[in-house]
């Protein structure tokens, strides 16, 4: 079998390892065992159970960043922009359950330098909404009072809903990514509307 097919299936194995049991209580004898190979041959494909894990991570990321890249279209209006990005990413979790816990939990729980992947992979995202964002401001006619930092911020609020709500997503079955999407774009994309046309939240005054 080529070395790449055997490398990816040892990769599926680990995924779903490491999704299951945890980095910590992962072993190489469980993952060599689901893949189907030696012991051996995992150590001579990635030297090491760090390195494994470090490729999983890599590998998972790439795939969500590309699958949410691939659906967008950077001619399309922001809003449809910003839905069919979130529609890519909540059905690839969907698709990719084990993918997204590497990610989004064991990545982030096991520190350095598996955490910085997972910031990485988190970072591309944010930009890519901040500019959509940025973009229908601009459609709006905004001025400067919706600009800069505020925009930054919005789009890091509404990537961490996201995170937020693909866990709840998970937890039940028969939810789609469109359906997750669309739950996403009702309650950020009025809020933003609102934004964009001036009309802002203010609180009450203090007593």
């Amino acid at each position: 079998m080529p070395r790449r097919i055997r490398e990816q299936q040892m990769l599926d194995a680990a995924v779903v390892t490491f999704a299951r049991r945890g980095y910590r209580a992962a072993s190489m004898d469980e993952i060599a065992e689901l893949a189907g190979v030696s012991k051996p041959l995992v150590y001579l494909y990635l030297e090491s159970k760090e390195a494994l894990f470090s490729a999983c991570i890599r590998r998972e990321a790439t795939a969500l960043g590309e699958a949410v890249r691939a659906a967008v279209d950077p001619a399309a209006a922001p809003d449809r922009q910003l839905w069919c990005g979130l529609r890519a990413f909540f059905t690839h979790v969907a698709e990719h359950p084990d993918g997204w816990v590497v990610l989004h939990e064991q990545a982030r729980a096991q520190g350095e330098p598996f955490a910085a992947e997972w910031s990485a992979l988190r970072d591309g995202i944010t930009e890519f909404v901040t500019a959509a964002i940025a973009a229908a401001a601009r459609e709006a006619g905004c001025g400067p009072e919706l600009a800069g930092d505020e925009v930054a911020g919005v789009a890091h609020a509404l990537v961490g809903a996201a995170e937020s709500l693909a866990g709840w997503a998970g937890s039940r079955p028969g939810q789609t990514g469109r359906e997750t999407a669309a739950t996403l774009m009702d309650f950020a994309w009025s809020g933003l509307d609102n934004l964009m046309r001036g009309r802002r939240w203010q609180p009450p005054p203090n007593p």
